[in-house]
């Protein structure tokens, strides 16, 4: 459903008057939405300025991308690569621009402090030394509610007098209030009349951050978990509207410069909502389950921070912010009052909260649980169970990839178990039949004649009892680098230097003592058991063992901390003997 109010702005879009404006980052989330958002309404030469691509890249099936389509063949839009760490190539893009809306890069890798700083913060300094020279009238900063959020305490109807924390968890929201202090510093000096918007969660199709890491765990099977209660408030704005609010202040920056120029303003969807009610439709919209456990929000701190470490050592990043930051989001509320935008922008959500949750989860059908996309492309890569056997013969075996070879080996193993376990030899005498009958029966297959009947008898060549010398120094290597690596465990055991090397070996040692004590029968046979069912129930559930494994792995190593802490220090002459 569409909100229509006196401030919408189609009065800009009734073709009488065409103005020019600059889009820095019109190709990021919420650059797209403004750009979009201006060329249907008429009026505007929208020139599209963005670093993160070289060139347009263009999709048909997408009406975002067809309604560009069409302004670029006929004037209307165009595109150029910007650099916003160069103050040259941002005065090519806005000679002669009327205004110019600067929106949030959400593609910066974190891991490089420097860029980021050079992007965000010398980048705001940048555009606005191109927009002086330039004799740019109006510039509109795209910030965000995060900057007035430290996550030590829950934010509950804040307006823009809401003063900022000093220290924030998270260097980019550092950053970005840094740029908006200087766009703000900038109002009114060579002509130039700037506004700074700070959108609350803003989300919609394209979204680059909110709804991936959801997906992310639920695939994870880390969704269904709560932080905290659960009942924390929280204001969303959809993409649509936040766009629509940079187009009131560029058009309220020409009649009320007083009250808008130099200034702050939130920007909400003015229905705030629980968070965890919100992230629900959103997962249930794309077929997976709402989060119903509820666990102490430490707990998931450290389960998400493990998840990071894992994914950044396989080159993968799981969010633009730090764990601990995305669970404050998560547990306290934070909402914001939108007055000030209203009053003086003439701003007002064009688009409900309900229909924009619909439009963002028909966006990203292609992420909705059992999508063709989906198996498409779990199908294309290997399960974490495959690689996990090595993708080979064994995998194939375990996985009852080939029924038959599954079925032949288990009965295989079977027998040789019962043959040694349940036949009432010792194990020694067990091995001796096994090779007499082994014997007897390689024997008897070598007397054949080549021929039986109508069926040719295959000779075993020698060389499949033959051991390749290579083979044989491997194994000697492998022998020795496990014995010398043993030696130097003994070794650092007798000195006392590693408590943890100590606990694990301890527990080791029982559990081995358990085994031959209780029944190695018993051990032997649960384990051919589990390895010819575990491996297939892991593959069909992996996102819930993984979840669960999480969850286990915090207990063990807590637990390790917890007894390390109470065990006393080696002392320095433990380390002299």
């Amino acid at each position: 459903m569409v909100v229509t109010t006196a401030a919408n702005d189609v009065e800009c879009g009734d073709g009488s008057e065409t103005r020019t404006c600059v889009v820095l980052g019109g190709r990021g989330f919420l650059g797209r939405s403004l750009v979009t958002r201006l060329l249907r309404l008429g009026g505007w030469f929208v020139r599209i300025a963005d670093s993160s691509t070289q060139s347009l890249q263009l999709d048909p099936s997408a009406a975002s991308d067809s309604i560009l389509s069409s302004a670029l063949s006929t004037g209307r839009a165009s595109f150029c690569h910007v650099d916003v760490r160069d103050t040259s190539q941002i005065i090519k893009v806005t000679e002669g621009a009327d205004v110019v809306f600067y929106m949030e890069r959400t593609d910066l890798d974190t891991r490089n402090i420097y860029n980021c700083y050079m992007i965000i913060v010398q980048g705001a300094k940048n555009v606005i030394s191109a927009c002086q020279e330039c004799k740019v009238r109006r510039l509109i900063y795209n910030s965000s509610a995060d900057v007035v959020f430290d996550g030590s305490k829950d934010i509950l109807i804040a307006d823009e007098s809401f003063s900022c924390p000093g220290k924030f968890p998270d260097v980019l929201i550092d950053f970005n209030l840094h740029a908006e202090g200087l766009i703000r510093l900038a109002n009114n000096i060579d002509g130039l009349v700037t506004c700074v918007l700070r959108p609350s969660n803003a989300f919609g199709p394209g979204d680059t951050w909110f709804v991936p890491l959801l997906v992310d765990l639920a695939k994870s099977g880390l969704s269904k978990f709560i932080t905290g209660r659960g009942k924390n408030m929280s204001d969303f704005t959809y993409a649509e509207n936040v766009a629509h609010a940079h187009i009131c202040a560029a058009e309220t920056l020409d009649s009320q410069i007083v009250s808008v120029a130099g200034k702050a303003f939130f920007i909400t969807n003015l229905e705030p909502m629980m968070f965890w009610e919100f992230a629900s439709m959103i997962l249930q919209g794309l077929g997976y389950p709402r989060p119903f456990i509820k666990v102490p929000t430490w707990m998931v701190a450290y389960i998400l921070s493990l998840l990071q470490h894992i994914h950044e050592k396989s080159h993968f990043k799981i969010n633009k912010y730090s764990p601990h930051y995305i669970i404050q989001l998560a547990s306290r509320t934070r909402t914001f009052d939108c007055s000030a935008a209203q009053k003086h922008l003439g701003y007002s959500p064009v688009i409900y909260l309900e229909d924009g949750v619909k439009s963002t989860i028909a966006s990203f059908s292609h992420l909705a649980k059992g999508s063709l996309f989906m198996r498409h492309k779990n199908f294309k890569e290997q399960s974490k169970a495959m690689k996990l056997l090595g993708s080979g013969i064994v995998a194939d075996v375990l996985l009852w990839r080939n029924v038959k070879r599954t079925i032949l080996c288990f009965l295989t193993l079977a027998s040789l178990f019962y043959w040694f376990f349940y036949c009432g030899r010792t194990f020694t005498s067990s091995v001796a039949k096994l090779l007499l009958l082994v014997t007897v029966i390689l024997y008897g297959y070598g007397i054949l004649s080549a021929k039986i009947r109508f069926f040719a008898v295959k000779r075993i060549s020698s060389s499949c009892f033959e051991i390749p010398e290579s083979s044989v120094k491997s194994s000697l290597r492998s022998v020795s680098y496990m014995w010398n690596r043993g030696a130097r465990h003994i070794k650092s055991l007798s000195k006392g230097e590693d408590w943890s090397r100590f606990i694990k070996l301890t527990i080791f040692l029982y559990i081995l003592k358990w085994m031959l004590e209780y029944s190695l029968v018993v051990f032997v046979s649960s384990v051919v058991v589990f390895a010819f069912t575990a491996f297939v129930v892991y593959e069909q559930h992996e996102p819930v063992i993984d979840g669960l494994g999480l969850v286990l792995l915090y207990g063990i190593m807590a637990s390790k901390e917890l007894v390390r802490r109470s065990l006393p220090t080696p002392t320095a002459s433990s380390h002299q003997r």
